[in-house]
């Protein structure tokens, strides 16, 4: 029987986190010799252009890429992707529903969570899956360990041609992480290099999950090490976060090495899981999803929205917004791809969906109107007030910021400043949170 990896009870709150990387980037940055001390003559004298360019933006950007797809074989798909903070969009994906030839049976799908430029992530969405078949390693009669062997392969000559290209064609120096599956009518092939993330679900629950290749990790701390790196706040030499990747050739000048053995592999690790009639869905995404929800509570809130909802894009779409209302600050990419085992909609969840709405809608209206009648003020304290999931710790300073933006559209609203007569009370709240 399939169990899930268990990772730590211990729940770390997305802000929290968020607050670290950036901490994290900070420092690496002083230690690089970029930051100077407060006041000094030089950068009193700095220029604007010298300036370090910030890798978000003052607002994000909310539009969202939406596709769905399928085969005659019941395996249905959608596709969603969002800018969200970042200064640019870095992400990439494939979706094959159907291969071609003797593979018709076959699917294949993969998210690239792309860094320090998106060459590397859209070069491998486009060219990744060629250079796994041309091994001939994929065969309708399917042979496991030639599959997974020619799926290594294939990462390793996409890779060796890339760092060609980079040398040749003056490339930027990106790289991209890489989370993926192939399907064939009896198995499951989990493709993960980096730390985007790949998960199976069965009855709401995680059966399955790939693990994170993180320079801490202690078999790729040794490798790193034995390369002559080291593992700085978590980072390869103090810079990278992920210890496995495409592309980041900068990680991997030491010609007399082997690939594999350089300080960024490029080798993924594959897992073979036989398909079963309970496998309802699988999640693949980057890791703007999996900083803000756990792998337990994304697979419990998409099977809960699947009950209520037959458009796939819409349920992609909800889980982008429900990391960007955790505090998602990534581009946010993510597939779901349905088995015919998934769960349809129930008229007794819609019913369900309803009173519950209701219930939220009367409980927030009084809430907000007490608190503005209260409360408004900015700087405000909030202690035991869970307002449309943006405040979940009790007594937190840290989420001061939320408290005013949502404060402040609630002020605008009561001293009717805003018309909403077709629009929820909370969807409202939730426009305002986001235009501040």
């Amino acid at each position: 029987m399939r169990t899930a990896r268990r990772a730590s009870n211990v729940e770390v709150p997305s802000f929290l986190r968020q607050l670290v990387k950036e901490t994290e980037k900070m420092v690496t940055f002083f230690f690089k010799g970029g930051s100077r001390e407060a006041g000094s003559p030089d950068e009193d004298n700095l220029d604007e252009e010298d300036a370090l360019p910030s890798p978000y933006l003052e607002r994000p950007i909310l539009e969202k890429h939406t596709s769905e797809g399928g085969n005659d074989l019941g395996l249905n798909y959608a596709v969603a992707s969002m800018q969200g903070w970042r200064a640019q969009m870095e992400d990439a994906h494939t979706c094959m529903s159907q291969l071609r030839g003797d593979l018709e049976d076959w699917a294949y799908f993969a998210v690239f969570d792309g860094h320090a430029g998106i060459t590397v992530a859209q070069y491998c969405s486009k060219n990744l899956l060629d250079h796994i078949l041309a091994t001939g390693g994929i065969k309708a009669n399917e042979d496991p360990e030639q599959v997974k062997e020619g799926i290594r392969e294939g990462f390793l000559k996409i890779d060796s041609h890339m760092h060609k290209l980079s040398r040749e064609d003056s490339w930027e120096r990106s790289g991209t992480t890489a989370a993926g599956v192939l399907i064939s009518p009896r198995h499951i092939y989990f493709i993960n290099c980096g730390d985007s993330r790949t998960l199976l679900c069965h009855d709401g629950q995680v059966v399955f999950y790939t693990e994170d290749h993180k320079p801490f990790n202690p078999r790729e701390k040794e490798r790193i090490q034995n390369a002559g790196g080291s593992v700085t706040l978590q980072r390869i030499n103090g810079s990278l976060a992920v210890s496995r990747a495409l592309g980041d050739f900068d990680f991997k000048e030491a010609d007399w090495r082997p690939q594999t053995e350089q300080l960024v592999s490029p080798e993924p690790e594959v897992y073979k899981l036989e398909r079963t009639p309970e496998d309802e869905f699988l999640i693949l995404a980057c890791d703007g999803v999996w900083d803000a929800i756990g792998n337990e509570e994304l697979c419990a809130f998409v099977r809960n929205r699947m009950q209520v909802c037959d458009d796939l894009r819409d349920i992609c779409a909800q889980v982008i917004d429900l990391c960007l209302y955790k505090g998602s600050l990534d581009n946010i990419s993510i597939i779901i791809v349905c088995f015919p085992g998934a769960p349809q909609v129930s008229q007794e969840a819609l019913q369900q969906e309803a009173e519950l709405e209701h219930q939220i809608d009367v409980k927030v209206e009084g809430d907000f109107l007490y608190i503005g009648l209260n409360l408004i003020r900015p700087g405000v304290h909030m202690r035991e007030h869970h307002i449309l999931g943006y405040i979940t710790t009790v007594g937190n300073s840290a989420k001061l910021g939320p408290c005013d933006y949502i404060c402040r559209g609630l002020a605008q609203i009561l001293r009717g400043k805003v018309n909403t007569p077709n629009v929820s009370f909370k969807k409202t709240m939730t426009l305002f949170f986001y235009q501040k």
